[in-house]
């Protein structure tokens, strides 16, 4: 029997657009703790992180350390405020869930390596009915976030997948880092929070525009005739 192939994709930026929602909530935070706000092109360069860390690169240089657990909180109430208000959406986008059906009907294992708590990973899963496709679901829970390799680690043990087996697809250079360091393929996406440069400096061995282009990049990897080290644009 040939190694079983894993998938593991990040969520928000990847799977679900959820741009504006963790703006408005960053934003409200911000606001909450008298900070007056922040802008997007701030609040993107973090996502994907664990959120303790996220809000200690963001707040002021002089913003007192033992607010920052505060700062945190005000972010997950906002997140929690929002999902009540009329009009919450957190779609996902165009060609994800193709994608994972047809992974998960090709045969590929699936996994979820995200920056998100388990709570909220379980609500977005469960509005969009994917629990059913997922073999393993890494969290900041149990453990070091991104860049750290842990989650995809945990991944791979969780279904004994090989690292030459298993890509891990995302939109940030955080997600980059993590597989590099876990010494699997790093397969970045380009309509999330990244911007194609900086998921290139993140060690992206290849960077896709549109689901289209990352299930042929896919399908060529699980022939085991992707070319290692280039940089599809």
């Amino acid at each position: 029997m040939s190694d079983p192939k894993l998938a593991i994709f990040d969520v928000d930026g990847t799977l679900v657009d959820s741009r504006e929602v963790i703006h408005r909530a960053m934003d409200r935070a911000f606001a909450r703790a008298g900070l007056g706000g922040i802008e997007y092109d701030r609040v993107r360069t973090i996502v994907g992180l664990e959120l303790t860390e996220a809000v200690l690169r963001l707040a002021p240089p002089d913003y007192p350390a033992e607010r920052i657990p505060e700062l945190a909180t005000f972010y997950k109430q906002a997140f929690v405020e929002q999902r009540a208000e009329e009009g919450f959406s957190e779609p996902l986008y165009a060609g994800a869930r193709e994608t994972v059906e047809r992974l998960a009907d090709a045969g590929w294992l699936l996994g979820v390596a995200t920056g998100k708590a388990r709570r909220g990973l379980d609500i977005v899963f469960t509005h969009h009915g994917l629990h059913r496709y997922f073999q393993t679901l890494q969290t900041v829970d149990a453990g070091p976030g991104k860049p750290h390799p842990r989650m995809v680690l945990d991944a791979m043990a969780e279904v004994g997948a090989r690292a030459e087996a298993t890509v891990m697809i995302g939109d940030t250079s955080f997600d980059m880092e993590m597989a590099r360091n876990a010494k699997a393929r790093a397969v970045g996406v380009a309509w999330g929070f990244h911007t194609p440069d900086e998921i290139e400096a993140g060690g992206a061995h290849e960077i896709h525009h549109d689901y289209d282009a990352l299930n042929a990049a896919l399908d060529a990897f699980a022939d085991g005739i992707g070319a290692p080290g280039r940089l599809a644009r």
